[in-house]
């Protein structure tokens, strides 16, 4: 499948859980919109391992992904989100400095996949905390800490969530080659090819310095706030895309 049909399809999913009131259902929408993106992944690898050295082959790239303007508040956990979602998706990543950027390393379609994905659950996860700020049931913890707590674990869970998914997306195709006696030479070694090759890639490409560790509740911990941010993690689904380009523009 074509990364364009992938973005279509995963586009589909989206809506449907744009329809649905039922968190049960929004819930099942994301990890099918997670099992596509691992599934066409799977596809276009062994596509990949069956292409000849004298015909053009695909390979990993680097993209920059735009986070925020310097000097705005919540880069770090919006990066987190980012980097959660791109670790369910075969995807490495190095952050800049200031968290405005992120440098993102893997196959095109995977890439895409991350991006459609944050793109929607970035908006909801800043709508989520500004509910829970305003509801005011984080007190008497200050609103910044609660909302870098809260947001931590919305997007911990999130990337709990696309984790299992793709697990399970690639046990079941792990599966489908040990039941025809192919598992040596079908999905298992291409996707370990794949990582070598995404390794290689990202350790002759990446410039960092440092590694980055993640965004830490420097300001003071809230459980409150983090059991909110796990609960609406749970309960995120997939937003359309129109609603959230306008959105990813006053963050860019």
């Amino acid at each position: 499948m074509s990364s364009e049909k992938m973005l279509a399809r995963i586009g589909g999913l989206l809506r449907q859980a744009e329809s649905t009131t039922n968190p049960h259902e929004a819930q099942a929408f994301m990890e099918a919109a997670q099992r596509l993106a691992t599934a066409t992944s799977i596809d276009l690898a062994v596509a990949r391992s069956h292409t000849s050295r004298r015909e053009q082959r695909v390979t990993p790239t680097q993209r920059v992904v735009a986070i925020g303007e310097t000097g705005k508040k919540g880069l770090r956990t919006y990066v987190h989100l980012f980097v959660s979602i791109a670790a369910a998706n075969d995807v490495q990543c190095d952050v800049a400095h200031n968290s405005t950027q992120v440098f993102a390393y893997g196959f095109g379609t995977d890439i895409d996949a991350c991006e459609a994905l944050y793109s929607s659950l970035l908006v909801q996860m800043v709508r989520a905390s500004d509910a829970f700020i305003k509801s005011g049931a984080h007190r008497p913890v200050a609103g910044v800490t609660a909302r870098l707590n809260f947001q931590l674990a919305f997007a911990a869970r999130i990337g709990e969530r696309l984790a299992t998914a793709k697990k399970a997306a690639e046990a079941e195709a792990v599966r489908a080659d040990e039941s025809t006696g192919t598992e040596l030479t079908g999905t298992a070694l291409v996707l370990r090819d794949k990582q070598l090759e995404l390794s290689d890639f990202y350790r002759q490409t990446s410039q960092a310095r440092g590694t980055w560790r993640g965004s830490k509740a420097t300001a003071g911990h809230s459980s409150t706030a983090r059991r909110a941010g796990d609960r609406a993690g749970r309960a995120a689904r997939l937003g359309h895309a129109p609603e959230l380009a306008g959105a990813r523009k006053q963050l860019e």
